[in-house]
């Protein structure tokens, strides 16, 4: 069969096993100089395929909200399908969060004897200097939580814009200017909805471009990380770390999501898990939700057959505030380092503390930028809480980079999930006239 006529998702899965190949076979073992061509080779071709995605995300996201909200109509339509995207955000966060809680408890990766704690901790100040930790999360407090909703009304929307992080600021001016749309003179709302209907078909165009480079960006992006990959660090504690994180994310996607899709969405699982594969493996191999984001809305509207007007609110608002993956993993690392610090003396946090932390990680996962390794800070915002030293984050930094990738994967999959749901909510029919997509894309 022709490599070219192959599905996206198979290209980007063969992209993959090439990464696991060169990664842990070939250049582990290859000449210095290789190596060192291929990694530049790796870097340069990655960095070119995210900065390509990010180059779309922001006029993407402001033309498909703006759009999608004066397609909505009147204000009495935005607010319900705004109600109803919000409502579900946060149940899925919060029972991702939960799990996440139920799972460290149950498996305790962190209660350990006391000399191995008092080395993970020791190794964990000395990693958190080394590896510049605290640089990113310095002088982080709870009133950080506050931010995020400073976040919401930026000064300046074009430096918003600008800023990676600052995607909540653009898409709430973004849901205002499509709204007062709306109250214009209908010769002057004509004259705005074609130019933003048009602007959102060139920025989709231009996003179908890029991905058709999806697999070769994805070898790049993959290679360096499986080579880097402290993988002889990965016994013991960290290991158990690493696998209780794997668990509950595993439950919170394969048993609440799928349970989600068929009970409120009214549609096959494992339909939707097929139909969003692309954006599964692009979101795992890019470990940002934002970067996806192109994507998965050209994916959801294509292979789901969820409306455009429902993609452009959902999936955008999604790829900043819903963050299944992050909270639920924000969650088990401040109680896995609580465990760590209860081996050596230190005093257990109660049940009412431990909701403490269920609240925290919920609430700062929402607008967390949807990029890789965002969430160290929203943990350095929860640690000091709860009475924890904000140096201890370096405890799992080793696999830090790895459950990014799963978490992320996670993320993007509910932001799919509450698209078909809300579809369903609002009288579409999600998978009910459409087949999978027999294209690339």
């Amino acid at each position: 069969m022709n490599p070219i006529r192959w599905k996206l998702h198979w290209q980007i899965l063969l992209a993959l096993g090439l990464a696991a190949l060169f990664g842990l076979g070939i250049l582990p073992g290859a000449e210095e100089s290789f190596r060192h061509g291929m990694l530049a080779f790796c870097d340069f071709i990655g960095t070119l395929f995210l900065n390509a995605l990010r180059m779309v995300i922001v006029p993407l996201v402001v033309a498909s909200i703006i759009g999608g909200v004066m397609h909505l109509g009147a204000e009495k339509g935005v607010g319900r399908i705004g109600g109803k995207t919000l409502l579900y955000y946060t149940a899925s966060g919060a029972v991702a969060v939960i799990v996440g809680l139920f799972v460290v408890n149950l498996v305790g990766p962190g209660r350990v004897d006391a000399e191995t704690a008092q080395a993970l901790l020791g190794e964990a100040q000395i990693t958190s200097s080394e590896q510049g930790l605290m640089g990113q999360v310095e002088d982080r407090g709870a009133g950080d939580i506050v931010e995020i909703f400073l976040r919401m009304f930026p000064t300046n929307i074009v430096s918003a814009a600008a800023d990676n992080g600052q995607l909540l600021g653009v898409i709430v001016f973004s849901i205002l200017f499509g709204l007062f749309i709306g109250r214009l003179r209908p010769e002057l709302r004509e004259v705005q909805q074609k130019f933003w209907d048009s602007v959102q078909q060139v920025m989709l165009m231009l996003t179908e471009l890029i991905i058709r480079f999806a697999p070769i960006g994805v070898f790049g992006l993959v290679t360096p990380k499986l080579l880097e990959a402290p993988i002889d660090k990965l016994f013991g504690a960290i290991l158990a770390f690493f696998l209780t994180v794997l668990l509950a994310l595993l439950i919170h996607f394969v048993i609440n999501l799928a349970l989600i899709l068929k009970f409120c969405g009214k549609v096959n699982p494992w339909q939707h898990y097929k139909a969003m594969s692309p954006v599964l493996l692009t979101a795992f191999s890019t470990s940002s939700s934002a970067a996806t984001l192109p994507l998965t809305m050209e994916t959801v509207e294509q292979r789901s057959g969820v409306s455009g007007k429902t993609c452009s609110f959902t999936l955008p608002l999604g790829a900043t505030v819903n963050m299944d993956g992050t909270a639920l993993y924000e969650c088990v690392v401040v109680i896995f380092i609580a465990q760590l610090f209860a081996s050596i003396g230190g005093v257990p946090l109660d049940i009412g503390q431990q909701l403490l932390v269920v609240f925290l990680a919920l609430a700062t996962s929402i607008g967390v930028a949807g990029i890789p390794a965002a969430s160290l800070v929203a943990i350095a915002v929860i640690l000091p809480v709860v009475g924890l030293p904000v140096e201890a984050i370096g405890v799992i930094w080793a696999t830090d980079r790895l459950l990014d990738m799963c978490r992320t994967a996670v993320n993007v999959f509910s932001d799919t999930v509450a698209a078909v749901v809300i579809a369903r909510s609002e009288g579409e029919s999600p998978y009910g006239d459409v087949e999978l997509s027999t294209s690339n894309e």
